[in-house]
């Protein structure tokens, strides 16, 4: 840590003792120092003069009349005004049950009379230095705090806009998107190029429809606004579908639904899920080889639905594991980025809203497997 500036005016040192004679001596010794002192007799007056104008530190005496410096000090604590004022005890008593005590009210240190001045200089020093770091730290504090307040101000403005902005999109690009599949009805009477360049349409306008909706939902995920709807669907037939979905960007890649048993009926929100296998396919497919392959596999084990969608691509460093899972958390690598973050992070919240857990399982250069697991009812 940095040396502490030195302060642009005097500490302000509070000295309290009703012996005249230590009070002189110790006001004497502390202004050499260049401190600003207030010296008081007493512990009545002490408290007045700390919370008129609370100083930087307090040298009290114990045995005083009236009030004595173990109350003194518990009433400094017990006021908003003085409580971080750091109090060192200065005082004849010398058994260790008295500076229990004094430590027990609040106090930051301890000085046995007679005293030799350097201890005490040195011991005023470092508090004083220990103080003034203590007030910088909580003023960085409250500049973090207004900061962060000013950057979630800011997140809201900016989740609130892009909401506005993807909700007025979703309309108009799924009607471009009817449009080509009415196209794509009529094929046959299509060249093969004008066919090849329709399916890649459609696999654009799909990518785009599902990161519109992955960014709508997450959003109504964290703000707790979007209700399952389940019906006992047959997820070996949803990931079937999900592949029959995404034909548009298979290209040459081969894609492989395995499955244990013949059918998993589970109670899950179809559309949601549905999206969830979407999303992992779609990524498979995405970072897969031109020549490579693409397995869904799904086995039922210990009353849990595993779904594994396997690819055979670049890999995924050990640390983005669970990066990848976050709110715009990407993959730093080679190739280019072409999602905006989100459609892991739909996954997990998906997948967590049916009571289950996902998770990727993946090394760099050997490919990945990312899977989800479901209760089966």
């Amino acid at each position: 840590m940095s040396e502490c500036p030195p302060p642009t005016t005097p500490p302000d040192i509070l000295v309290v003792d009703d012996t005249q004679a230590n009070l002189q001596l110790l006001t004497g010794m502390l202004k050499e120092r260049s401190y600003k002192v207030r010296p008081v007799p007493s512990g009545k007056l002490a408290l007045q003069a700390a919370r008129s104008a609370p100083p930087d530190l307090i040298l009290l005496d114990i045995n005083m009349p009236e009030l004595d410096g173990y109350e003194v000090c518990a009433q400094l604590k017990r006021d908003e005004r003085t409580r971080d004022v750091p109090v060192i005890f200065i005082s004849a008593l010398n058994e260790t049950m008295d500076k229990v005590l004094a430590f027990g009210v609040g106090g930051v240190d301890y000085i046995t009379k007679p005293f030799q001045f350097e201890e005490v200089d040195a011991r005023v020093a470092a508090h004083l230095k220990l103080r003034r770091l203590q007030i910088e730290l909580a003023a960085r504090n409250h500049d973090l705090q207004q900061t962060n307040a000013e950057l979630r101000r800011l997140q809201d403005l900016r989740d609130n806009l892009t909401q506005m902005i993807v909700h007025d999109l979703r309309s108009p690009l799924a009607g471009v998107f009817g449009t080509f599949e009415l196209i794509a009805g009529e094929k046959d009477q299509l060249s093969e190029e004008s066919r090849g360049l329709i399916e890649l349409s459609q696999g654009a306008l799909h990518r785009i429809l599902t990161m519109i909706n992955s960014l709508l939902d997450v959003s109504k995920f964290e703000s707790g606004e979007l209700q399952l709807h389940r019906s006992t669907c047959d997820v070996v037939a949803l990931a079937r579908e999900a592949v029959g979905l995404l034909a548009g960007m298979r290209g040459s890649r081969k894609v492989v639904v395995e499955s244990e048993v013949e059918s998993l009926p589970a109670a899950i929100d179809r559309d949601l899920i549905s999206r969830v296998l979407q999303n992992l396919i779609g990524n498979a497919l995405k970072f897969t080889p031109s020549d490579g392959e693409v397995i869904v596999r799904l086995a039922h084990r210990d009353g849990q639905i595993r779904v594994s969608v396997v690819d055979n691509g670049p890999g995924i460093a050990p640390e983005y594991h669970q990066r990848i899972f976050e709110k715009f958390g990407q993959v730093e690598s080679e190739q280019p980025r072409t999602g905006t973050g989100l459609g892991l992070t739909f996954c997990r919240l998906a997948v967590e809203a049916h009571g289950g857990k996902i998770g990727v399982t993946s090394e760099v250069g050997k490919g990945s497997t990312f899977w989800f697991e479901l209760p089966e009812s």
